[in-house]
């Protein structure tokens, strides 16, 4: 298993490093396999990123697939040529400006400088997800939130934590209960309380003081056919949601553990599971045949097609394509 120091620090705040974090890991019992450095962990990573506006976005007379911007960066007009297919007036976007060091996601470092591109001159660059190291989207430039303003850093616009560890524990079948964050601080939150008990430990764990379960009828139900495999499975209907990105602080996390981000809902169901070990499925409930979930144990070779689409056959302990 993989866990971020940051996150686990964000749950218990005790000053330890994360070498001590490893050495108390494995003498619990989860013994970690390996420590890494994840992500650009250069001084100058967001030097000269800022928030700024595109005011305008047309056509390059000399290439099909590049725009002419004119960019807002709260001081000055700068003429930018963009390739991305998204550009487009009114967006608050992300700027490297001339002399800013980008270190993109899986590449190597390049300075920003000023040029001219198909003939048109370019004095900065507007940058995607990847270029600036926080995921790896190149399918467009970053369109950031509507409140961003313009000429704020943009590392503290995003809320972008610092550099990041990888530790990699390997977790034994007997310690289902450290397949989370929670279970694992914790366990750790104990260790320090017995070998130390004059340290003061709190535990940061999600409020839930205030959260009322109501069980209104919506229309849908859950059938249970095999309650020896699956003993009790829950639903809740939520309205209203709307499909778009995660917001980088929750793309980053993911990231640094290896889970690529797809959008805010399954990117969600994800951070719940590696916080609490509970698994967890979004539906799109207009999708569900008669309003129903059944829960069963299928025959082998019961053809079914995955999340991308792929049909597939049901075997025993695995399945094989159609």
């Amino acid at each position: 298993m993989k866990i971020s120091y940051n996150t686990l620090k964000s749950y218990l705040n005790i000053p330890l490093s994360v070498q001590e974090i490893g050495n108390i890991l494995t003498e619990i019992g989860l013994e970690v396999e390996d420590i890494e450095k994840i992500g650009n962990h250069e001084a100058d990573r967001w030097n000269g990123l800022i928030v700024a506006e595109v005011q305008s976005a047309i056509q390059h007379p000399n290439a099909d697939r590049l725009r002419i911007t004119q960019v807002n960066t709260g001081t000055e007009i700068l003429q930018i040529v963009c390739g991305a297919p998204n550009v487009a007036a009114g967006q608050k976007v992300v700027l490297a400006t001339i002399g800013t060091t980008l270190y993109p996601q899986g590449g190597e470092p390049f300075k920003i400088k000023k040029s001219k591109i198909r003939g048109e001159e370019s004095n900065g660059m507007i940058c995607a997800a990847d270029e600036i190291g926080i995921g790896d989207d190149h399918s467009g430039i970053l369109v950031l939130d509507e409140n961003a303003v313009v000429g704020q850093a943009v590392q503290h616009f995003l809320n972008i934590p610092p550099p990041d560890t990888l530790i990699t524990i390997g977790l034994t079948p007997n310690r289902s209960d450290a397949g989370a964050y929670i279970g694992i601080v914790k366990d750790v939150a104990a260790y320090v309380k017995t070998r130390f008990p004059n340290q003061d430990i709190q535990l940061n764990l999600p409020d839930t003081a205030h959260f009322e379960a109501k069980a209104p009828k919506t229309g849908y139900q859950v059938i249970i056919k095999d309650k020896e495999r699956c003993t009790r499975y829950c639903g809740v209907l939520i309205k209203n949601v709307h499909i778009a990105p995660s917001p980088a602080w929750l793309q980053e996390h993911l990231t640094t553990i290896g889970i690529h981000p797809i959008n805010n809902i399954v990117d969600i169901t994800n951070f719940v599971l590696q916080e609490s070990g509970q698994p967890l499925h979004a539906f799109d409930a207009a999708a569900i045949a008669e309003k129903t979930i059944v829960v069963q144990t299928l025959p082998q070779n019961t053809p079914f097609v995955t999340l991308d689409g792929t049909e597939r056959r049901l075997q025993a302990g695995r399945f094989n394509d159609l």
